[in-house]
């Protein structure tokens, strides 16, 4: 009966790892709505500081700053936010796609392309594959903070106005709903113009400023990068929650169906092991009695 050991050995290997990914199902499903909440608390911000900018720049329509300048594209920037961990689908792997093909592209332009890391995957992939790195940053953990993206953001800004680079993206997932996630690209330096008809601008933009407007816009575009890169690691973070919780309900239901299959092979095994028991009992027996 080694045959029937195997199998009940397989069945309850294939049942230890059903709970396994049974369990972290209900974390993820746990964490994601937290994590909603999180990169939903994260917009506000960065579209009232961009309003803001908006009106800096109305009150000061002579001053140019180097953010808000468009310039020819030699080399570009691209911060990519990617996960800490696996085991949540094709969510790194499609961003990745999407990174390479526009890194392709720049190419094909003769445009160089420099990466600031945002992720354990990120960094694991982008070492294997090449390419200029300038930093990287690791496990944020559940909550990302501004603090621990400040770093990596700095790097981009100093090189983008010490005009090593000419324009500055950022590569996330973007959260659609809890099924559906797919990557995003979004350009973060030159910011771009705002309608000056827009209503929303013209609402009350008749500030007085303390210091003067053009310091202010200095320190408030920094903020708006801050706020945009941070918006982009809460939102893969939702993503990689959703993501997750998906993945690992596929993997529990075909762990289940694997144990039928498994208990249905176990089953004709026993079937035809005592079918045979007990055709030698009857043959023996008439050879007895004969």
């Amino acid at each position: 009966m080694a045959g029937d050991k195997e199998i009940l050995n397989k069945i309850r290997s294939v049942k230890n790892m059903q709970k396994i990914t049974s369990a972290m199902e209900m974390v993820a499903a746990s964490k994601i709505r937290k994590a909603q909440d999180q990169m939903n608390a994260a917009k506000p911000y960065a579209d009232r500081i961009r309003r803001v900018i908006g009106h800096l720049g109305a009150a000061n329509p002579d001053y140019k700053h180097p953010f808000l300048s468009e310039r020819d594209i030699k080399r570009v920037g691209i911060i990519v936010v990617s996960t800490d961990r696996g085991l949540c689908g094709g969510l790194n792997v499609n961003l990745f796609k999407r990174v390479i093909s526009d890194i392709a592209e720049y190419k094909k332009e003769n445009i160089e392309v420099d990466l600031v890391l945002v992720g354990a995957k990120a960094v694991q992939f982008f070492k294997r594959l090449g390419g200029n790195v300038l930093a990287t940053t690791t496990h944020l953990g559940d909550r990302p903070k501004v603090n621990d993206l400040i770093g990596a953001i700095k790097i981009m800004l100093d090189a983008y106005n010490e005009e090593k680079i000419d324009r500055l993206l950022i590569a996330h997932n973007e959260f659609v709903s809890t099924m559906s996630q797919k990557p995003d690209m979004k350009t973060l330096l030159p910011v771009s113009s705002i309608d000056e008809n827009d209503e929303s601008l013209q609402a009350h933009w008749d500030y007085i400023y303390e210091p003067d407007a053009i310091d202010l816009l200095d320190g408030v575009l920094m903020r708006y990068i801050e706020s945009q890169v941070y918006r982009g690691a809460t939102e893969n973070f939702a993503c990689e929650m959703a993501a997750k919780m998906v993945a690992m309900k596929s993997a529990t239901d075909n762990a289940g169906e694997i144990i039928d299959k498994l208990q249905l092979i176990y089953n004709k095994a026993r079937q035809a092991a005592i079918t045979q028991e007990i055709s030698e009992i009857v043959g023996g027996a008439a050879a007895v009695s004969g």
